[in-house]
């Protein structure tokens, strides 16, 4: 096959290997080729296997010759955040108190995507314990953006955006508790789906917060995140908040036209304090969705402030009480920001953390009473593009709060009212900064998010567009 295999898509990647026009052995070594050569400026693989990932391809090769296609993945090689449980293999959570840990069992969505076929690659690197915006760590260092390695990556999944948006692997997993896969969907210019808290089993993913946690890819397409949401969602014993609700057909989804769909634009809130370059990428997005048929309406949503809030409170609880242990054994092996925010949360009273909780029923009902007449709602990711790593690096200063605040506040009330939302890239800054926005659904109706960013990314290019080394 002419051209540079890593560069395709992972769905068209799947099928070429499928159909012997490509060997997993030529995919494998064309991502390796890119991560010998970006690796060193990015920072994006906390541990690369490629003798072991040659062998994996070379034996998915021969598998296929013999008519043994394992799934829908066969031969695909992709790596992970590195928080994602993997039996036998060291799982450093982007942490020194883990630095050593070796996983005895392997997490659910990982387990089901080998099933399907893919080869390891390796490891990718992550905030340490999946608790920050912006993609800094203070022990293995910062991800750097492949679009200008100035730039923050954006995290928690920073290792996934990045590696991601430079071809170095198809498709990553990552995670979302707080804004964690849609931050690096935005900065770095892929595609990213926060799913329904439940779609997909967190067994075997390592926990931030119980009640917010969530699994979900970060590819190139909209369509390659369809197809691996389907292959991980579904119930699991190992995972008792995994929905015991059917799998739709997410790539039927992709393939629908939206027209007639009624796509709703915050009037409030999501419109506020926009970097001039969001909010033009903003009104370009929404003109192009009308362009493909989608009504486009106004909704006059709750106070979005109040879900953010009460977001930071149940994360800063949840993950305080998981850290408590460690935190008063190990508390020098942390990084100075990571410590001082589970600290805050051990400073919250119960009674508070109760009420944030119990009031997640009631806010979710006021949203969906707003957007009862619409079929999504479409929003930025942030309201600005990637900050630099030096005006980011804020540590546990004291205006670390405020910075991690501003750049999570359009993300946490999803998570905190436990929906859908899609990340997709959507535009560039006159500078050359990838600026993401995010279609919002209701509860497992990630089919109808896959739809519309389908239909986006079919009327657009922003999603094909590959960085140049630097």
């Amino acid at each position: 096959m002419s051209g540079e295999p890593a560069l395709m898509s992972l769905t068209a990647v799947a099928k070429a290997i499928s159909g012997k026009r490509l060997s997993s052995r030529e995919a494998t070594q064309s991502c390796l080729d890119r991560i010998a050569k970006w690796q060193p400026k990015l920072n994006a693989f906390m541990a690369i296997e490629a003798e072991e990932a040659l062998k994996a391809a070379d034996s998915a090769d021969a598998a296929l010759a013999k008519g043994g296609a394992k799934g829908p993945l066969h031969g695909v090689p992709l790596a992970h955040k590195d928080m994602y449980y993997d039996k036998g293999k060291v799982v450093t959570c982007g942490s020194k108190i883990r630095k050593d840990f070796v996983a005895t069992t392997t997490a659910t969505a990982l387990q089901r995507l080998k099933d399907a076929g893919t080869v390891r690659l390796g490891s990718l690197q992550m905030v340490e314990f999946a608790f920050g915006p912006t993609g800094h760590n203070p022990h293995y260092g910062a991800v750097r953006n492949p679009w200008s390695t100035d730039h923050v990556t954006g995290g928690s999944s920073s290792g996934s955006g990045s590696a991601v948006a430079a071809r170095l692997t198809f498709a990553a997993l990552g995670s979302d508790t707080g804004g964690s896969i849609r931050m690096p969907a935005h900065f770095c210019g892929v595609t990213g789906l926060k799913t329904t808290v439940g779609r997909i089993s967190r067994a075997g993913a390592m926990p931030l917060s119980w009640s917010l946690d969530t699994v979900g890819p970060l590819a190139r397409t909209v369509e390659d995140c369809a197809l691996l949401t389907g292959l991980m969602a579904g119930a699991d014993p190992e995972d008792p908040t995994a929905s015991l609700l059917p799998v739709p057909d997410y790539m039927a989804a992709a393939k629908q036209p939206i027209r007639g769909l009624k796509i709703g634009v915050p009037t409030a809130f999501y419109v506020d304090d926009l970097d001039p370059e969001v909010a033009r990428v903003l009104d370009e997005t929404v003109a192009t969705l009308k362009k493909e048929g989608a009504e486009i309406v106004k909704v006059e949503l709750p106070d979005q402030r109040q879900l953010t809030a009460a977001c930071q409170l149940v994360l800063a609880t949840e993950a305080a009480s998981l850290h408590k242990r460690w935190m008063i054994e190990r508390p020098q092996d942390y990084g100075a920001q990571v410590l001082m925010r589970l600290q805050n949360g051990l400073a919250i009273p119960a009674v508070t953390y109760l009420e944030a909780m119990r009031w997640r029923g009631p806010a979710l009902a006021a949203y969906l009473a707003a957007v009862e007449a619409t079929d999504a709602v479409i929003a930025p990711v942030a309201p600005m593009p990637a900050p630099t790593i030096v005006e980011s690096d804020v540590g546990n200063s004291l205006e670390a709060e405020a910075v991690i605040q501003r750049i999570t506040r359009f993300t946490r009330p999803v998570n905190y009212l436990g929906l859908p939302s899609l990340a997709f890239p959507a535009g560039f800054t006159g500078s050359g900064l990838p600026v993401g926005m995010q279609i919002v659904g209701r509860s497992f109706d990630e089919a109808m998010l896959i739809r519309i960013g389908a239909a986006f990314q079919r009327a657009t290019d922003f999603h094909r567009r590959v960085p140049v080394l630097p």
